[in-house]
């Protein structure tokens, strides 16, 4: 794999509803392949569906399975905060990320959210000085236009209480909105030629996305594409500067995930676009590199 300076590397945490959609596993394969992340770890994240934190833990194994790699791997909240309160008991992920941002490595630490957010919620209230010691990629929210929601957003959606608490926290966020992670557009034929014969982990994630792509679960598709819309967390987290960003005030999600501004809100960095000729292609020719042994 390409050698990069160790200066240049930081520290990161996945949190994933993995085994929601297909587009999640395309992400952890990119971030467990680029040697600028070290991988602390994977929280599995709930999606508003009963045992969905365990769906999430088992394909994050799964994926690590073909693979042949080991990562520290976390159940989640079982609940949105929405729907269960702040719990007393915090889950194994929530505790991970609190225990990870205390800790003095130099290096800076990226919470890189692919779902709802709601660990990430439950360790900041449990630990409001862990604020200052992260920095948080979430692909979520319809970010700061102020229109009605054109689609109940999926992340913001699956728990608007902790989505609302992460935004107005204070903490350090970098915003991948709905407009900009629907661009990282790839055909279900690229991915037949691109992934596909790339050993036990390329046929589980070109898998995968066809089974999803044929089940009722996916009537909202196009039918022979897809979003991978996970994908700029990872790219962002590698490359700042792939996307185009601007400073707005964090908006306030409404019931519905309609974006509306709060008053006092603080300033977070908001991406407008980002490069996903840059996202794929690094994704392809770093799991094509992996087939080959380098």
């Amino acid at each position: 794999m390409i050698k990069i300076p160790d200066e240049k590397k930081i520290r990161v945490i996945i949190d994933t509803d993995a085994a929601c959609e297909a587009d999640d596993p395309y992400a952890i394969v990119q971030a467990l392949l680029s040697p600028k992340l070290i991988v602390k770890g994977i929280l599995a994240e709930h999606y508003n569906e009963k045992d969905s934190v365990k769906k999430s833990y088992d394909e994050i194994l799964t994926i690590l399975d073909a693979m042949d790699m080991k990562v520290p791997v976390f159940m989640g909240e079982e609940d949105p905060v929405e729907i269960s309160g702040w719990p007393d008991k915090i889950s194994d992920a929530a505790d991970f990320i609190i225990k990870e941002a205390l800790n003095d490595d130099p290096k800076p630490l990226y919470i890189l959210c692919q779902g709802a957010i709601t660990n990430l919620a439950v360790a900041i209230n449990k630990e409001p000085k862990i604020k200052e010691k992260i920095r948080v990629i979430w692909i979520g929210t319809h970010g700061t236009e102020k229109r009605k929601a054109p689609f109940r957003e999926f992340n913001a959606g699956n728990d608007v209480t902790a989505a609302n608490f992460v935004l107005e926290s204070g903490a350090e966020i970098w915003l991948v909105p709905s407009d900009v992670y629907t661009t990282i557009t790839v055909g279900l034929a690229e991915l037949k030629v691109k992934v596909l014969p790339y050993g036990k982990i390329g046929k589980h994630l070109y898998e995968n996305m066809i089974n999803y792509n044929l089940s009722p679960s996916a009537g909202w598709t196009q039918g022979e594409s897809w979003s991978l819309g996970d994908s700029p967390a990872i790219a962002l987290a590698i490359n700042p500067g792939c996307g185009k960003f601007e400073y707005e005030p964090a908006p306030h999600v409404s019931a519905d995930t309609t974006s509306t501004l709060r008053p006092g809100n603080p300033v977070i960095r908001v991406y407008k676009s980002v490069d996903s000729r840059y996202i794929l292609e690094d994704f392809f020719a770093k799991l094509k590199l992996f087939h080959e042994g380098n």
